[in-house]
């Protein structure tokens, strides 16, 4: 059986055939392909802050990108150029909480690292922009930001990224505290571009899209942790 893994959803209105800006449970297609090919079978999480019993059926956890978090997680007022969904929010930091209690695999893209970060204590910049005086993160509506990124030696994302480093990006938030999360890959810039928590059984948080290209080395590790945990529960 293929290890089961949960991917966090959006609701938003969306639009096929007959039906117009019909409120929809969706996640680009991506995602689910990417962890098809890596070997899992994968499943939408829609925002659900009720319990997070949900875990117990899953072998692991993809926290996909999305709005931004909602700063009143880590203690800030929201910047103007902020957009949150409390729902989403209170859903998966309820989700993304019990996860690691449970030791469940994890993988954070984007948004996800994000809220990793916050769940693990730390906070953001919701304006980078701003903060960096370039926009090169989030270049245009619908286009990904093209850039490199060097990675920590040692570090669980420089083993599976090996001597690639090109990455491909879209957001306007960053992190600017990791918490108890260690910072294992940054932009040129100096940007936070992958966080881990070497601790846990896999805990890895990257800032930019490896969906978009169906990484098999990031998803393919989640795949395997989740398989291998897997094992050792049965064991």
């Amino acid at each position: 059986m293929r290890p089961i893994i949960g991917i966090t959803s959006y609701v938003v209105p969306a639009t096929w055939g007959v039906w117009q800006n019909l409120p929809s449970t969706l996640v680009p297609h991506d995602y689910v392909e990417a962890v098809t090919l890596a070997g899992g079978r994968a499943v939408l999480l829609p925002p659900d802050d009720r319990d997070a019993d949900v875990l117990r059926a899953l072998d692991g956890l993809v926290l996909a990108g999305g709005p931004d978090v909602d700063p009143a997680l880590y203690g800030a007022a929201a910047h103007p150029a902020t957009e949150f969904r409390a729902e989403r929010d209170a859903g998966e930091m309820l989700l993304l909480r019990a996860a690691l209690d449970a030791d469940l695999p994890i993988l954070a893209v984007c948004r996800g690292m994000q809220l990793l970060a916050v769940a693990a204590g730390g906070s953001l910049h919701q304006h980078l922009p701003e903060t960096l005086g370039h926009a090169r993160h989030r270049p245009a509506p619908g286009v990904y930001g093209e850039h490199e990124a060097t990675f920590t030696p040692g570090s669980r994302i420089a083993e599976l990224m090996g001597e690639d480093r090109a990455i491909h990006c879209f957001h306007h938030q960053g992190v600017a505290d990791a918490g108890s999360l260690t910072v294992t890959g940054r932009a040129d810039d100096g940007t936070p571009e992958a966080v881990e928590n070497p601790n846990g059984r896999f805990v890895l948080g990257v800032q930019w899209h490896p969906e978009y290209r169906r990484d098999q080395r990031l998803f393919g590790a989640l795949v395997d942790a989740a398989r291998r945990a897997i094992k050792e529960n049965r064991g």
